[in-house]
């Protein structure tokens, strides 16, 4: 049956006025109608979709909700590539990179310059083929990313239509989540229980790369763009020209991009960001300088990895400053005993801090930290906080000089301090602090990688005398969990099974999980490697394993030290009652070697994998994992932001795959 021509013309008008008014409310900040007005819209658009199928089109609205979850993301070539930036940290090397651009150019005339806010977001690529967005792709590795269209076109400030005549567009982009948006995702999330995001960056590019869009319609992205790609229907001759473009299509730009005539003005703009950056309601972590005209961006051309034309300014570490409340002291796995700082609440680098390590008792004195200062903090890359000086100049009188406990607060036996190191250790043998840590270890990602033990159901188990060391974690039953806070016969049955299946984890993984000092996930696999068995390995002696290349006499002492011990031996004993392997020709015997043969080489950061899993993931499936590019190699794996391993690979025509090609091996 035809479709009514009223109800043609009534979807087409629904549909326009939808887009102008998520145009208005998205982009223009100037809404027209009230929510309630905006939703009767659109319920009244699905029903017509809904009632009449074939008037469903790829630039609908109604995409906007979330379309069908996806089993894998599929892997799109870049058109064309999405390099990285040189960077520069002051105005030195900004009057530099100048320099260095005139003296390319042959001229001694001042430059023109956009500067650009740095959107601490994730990079998506988008195409718009006759006016209708058909493709969007994350960064990826510069080369290749994964197709997120689905996931980009619930979000609301994206236009599904671009009306201009333009036949082919691609341009470049940033999405991100406002800090309030964040701070109200983050306390919806914790009133139902779900962990909270560690910025607003991470919980964009989680939402991003969500397989339900669904999710991705629930969450509050928003975009800018910056960059055209490639441009077909129309030209433009410069930056500024292509923002008046991305306008015109209705693309989100940044208001505060900026026209500089020479290096000076550019200076200032980063100096007056550097001040107001917490004043922008979205987290920004540096400035973008470009040469305005796209002709002098092509005559400049690139490096290896970088355009020539263009340079990211990067803000120095942000200092604020806060009281030191208290100095707690931590007690870890191998008896560190760790001093740490209580601050009062303070916001920095886009979340709050109330805590940091103070690292040592030598640390704390050089830095003349007392309980009571007011101190000066940052995050160490913007990630983990630290004391960076005292203000003595601020003190009342009533601070408080901090001494190291003479005995462990966990257990009460004595600390002491080894010459030569500078950590204080407790000898407590039977410590809970040391129990409890070292279980974490032992059942962590790179260790035993028990899914499912997080650090609050360790320290449940230990409360109710389930556990008393790692071994015990073998004897639990379905009978001991189902009924304890936090489990349910499903919660239960998966741990149970998720324990079971860890008793077949290779050799390297036991001995890292065991949790020796100086033995960590590498030199665990090369003790595998070498002995073969756990037994073999805890014969040995200092001069034995001082042969093997990587192994110096600390850690030979270390090992042999651990294995001389009658209670660690006695527990490797319960290990092996319990049936774990601890062989290496023990190891999972039903993994397909996929990757015999093949020598892998990774370079960036993955979204699966850390670096100590994807390189075991690599051994497990039979191939090498290699540490440098060269003919040898089979392939470079490439995650974000790449090294220079990428374009040596490129030189010897080593072949490239992404994240998804390596899964698709192994399958």
């Amino acid at each position: 049956m035809a479709v009514p021509g009223d109800v043609v013309q009534k979807t087409k008008a629904l549909r326009a006025e939808i887009e102008h008014h998520n145009y208005l409310y998205y982009v223009m900040d100037a809404p027209e109608i009230t929510d309630q007005q905006y939703d009767q819209l659109m319920r009244e658009l699905i029903q017509l979709e809904s009632t009449y199928p074939e008037l469903w089109t790829p630039d609908s609205p109604t995409l906007r909700v979330g379309g069908e979850v996806l089993a894998i993301f599929n892997t799109v070539r870049h058109r064309a590539p999405l390099l990285s930036l040189d960077n520069a940290y002051d105005a030195a090397e900004l009057k530099t990179f100048d320099t260095r651009v005139k003296r390319a150019l042959e001229t001694d005339r001042e430059l023109e310059y956009t500067a650009e806010l740095k959107i601490d977001g994730l990079t998506v690529a988008l195409t718009y083929e006759n006016g209708v967005l058909t493709q969007a792709a994350t960064r990826g590795n510069g080369e290749e990313g994964e197709d997120v269209t689905g996931n980009v076109k619930t979000i609301k400030s994206i236009p599904l239509r671009i009306d201009t005549g333009i036949t082919r567009l691609g341009v470049r982009g940033e999405v991100f989540i406002k800090k309030a948006d964040f701070e109200a995702l983050n306390l919806q999330r914790d009133r139902i229980g779900e962990p909270l995001f560690a910025n607003p960056r991470n919980a964009a590019a989680g939402a991003l790369r969500q397989l339900d869009p669904k999710i991705t319609a629930n969450r509050p992205l928003d975009a800018f763009f910056y960059d055209i790609l490639f441009l077909e229907g129309t030209q433009v001759a410069t930056q500024m020209e292509g923002f008046h473009l991305l306008k015109e299509c209705k693309l989100k730009i940044n208001p505060e991009s900026k026209l500089c005539q020479g290096i000076d003005q550019v200076i200032a703009f980063c100096e007056y960001w550097t001040e107001r950056r917490d004043e922008l309601p979205y987290e920004i972590d540096g400035i973008v300088i470009k040469v305005n005209s796209l002709s002098l961006q092509n005559q400049l051309g690139f490096t290896a990895k970088a355009p020539r034309s263009k340079i990211a300014y990067k803000f120095p570490a942000q200092q604020v400053e806060t009281i030191v409340l208290d100095i707690l002291v931590n007690v870890g796995r191998t008896g560190a005993v760790t001093p740490l700082a209580v601050l009062e609440p303070v916001k920095v680098a886009g979340s709050t801090v109330s805590r940091a390590t103070l690292h040592n008792e030598d640390n704390v004195r050089d830095k003349d930290i007392r309980i009571g200062d007011r101190v000066i903090i940052q995050k160490a890359g913007d990630v983990i906080p630290e004391i960076v000086r005292s203000l003595p100049e601020k003190r009342s009188g009533n601070e408080k000089v901090f001494t190291m406990p003479q005995v462990c607060p966990e257990c009460g036996a004595t600390v002491y301090r080894e010459p030569g190191e500078a950590a204080f250790r407790c000898i407590g043998a039977s410590c809970p602090a040391q129990l409890r840590e070292g279980i974490i270890h032992f059942v962590s990602r790179e260790a035993m990688d028990i899914e499912g033990l997080g650090e609050a159901i360790v320290i449940q188990l230990i409360e109710a005398g389930l556990i008393h060391d790692v071994a015990d974690l073998y004897r639990l039953k379905y009978e001991d969990l189902v009924h304890l806070e936090r489990f349910g016969p499903k919660s239960a049955t998966n741990l149970i099974q998720a324990i079971t299946e860890s008793q077949n984890n290779d050799l390297s993984r036991l001995l890292f999980a065991l949790g020796i000092r100086h033995v960590g996930a590498g030199v665990a696999r090369e003790l595998a490697d070498k002995y073969g068995s756990l037994e073999r390995l805890m014969e040995a002696s200092n001069d034995e394993l001082t042969e093997i290349a990587t192994i110096g006499p600390k850690i030979a002492a270390s090992v042999v030290k651990y294995f001389s011990e009658p209670h660690n031996r006695q527990l490797v004993a319960k290990l092996k009652s319990f049936g774990i392997n601890t062989s290496k020709t023990g190891e999972l015997s039903n993994i397909p070697q996929k990757l015999a043969g093949k020598t892998i080489v990774v370079t960036g950061s993955l979204a699966s994998f850390g670096r100590l899993e994807i390189e075991e993931t690599i051994r497990k499936y039979g191939g090498k994992a290699g540490s440098s590019v060269s003919k040898k190699a089979d392939f470079l794996l490439v995650g974000s932001d790449p090294g220079s391993k990428l374009e040596k690979a490129r030189e010897l025509g080593v072949p490239v795959i992404d994240e998804t090609e390596f899964k698709r091996m192994l399958e």
